[in-house]
């Protein structure tokens, strides 16, 4: 699989870092229910089978983080843009 990061060009997924689902946000460790809540947000995520953004780090690169949208039942990529700092942390 190739990404095309915004920065650097097309690139082997090799070169990159996977981190998971672009969507959820993290909880509030100060929450009051914070253990359960990373529990979900660690463990309990949807396998989606379908279109979806993910988070990936371009570690062999650039060094940033990117959303790419892929549909992860053909690794087609639709899109590739640069994260926010916030989303990755």
């Amino acid at each position: 699989m190739r990404i095309t990061c915004p920065y650097c060009g097309a690139r082997s997924s090799h070169e990159f870092a996977y981190l998971g689902d672009a969507a959820p946000s993290r909880p509030d460790p100060a929450g009051p229910e914070a253990p359960e809540t990373f529990h979900v947000y660690v463990y309990e995520r949807d396998n989606i089978a379908g279109v979806m953004d993910e988070l990936w780090y371009h570690a062999a690169g650039c060094r940033r983080w990117l959303t790419v949208t892929r549909d992860t039942r053909t690794h087609a990529i639709t899109a590739v843009r640069f994260s926010r700092t916030e989303a990755a942390e």
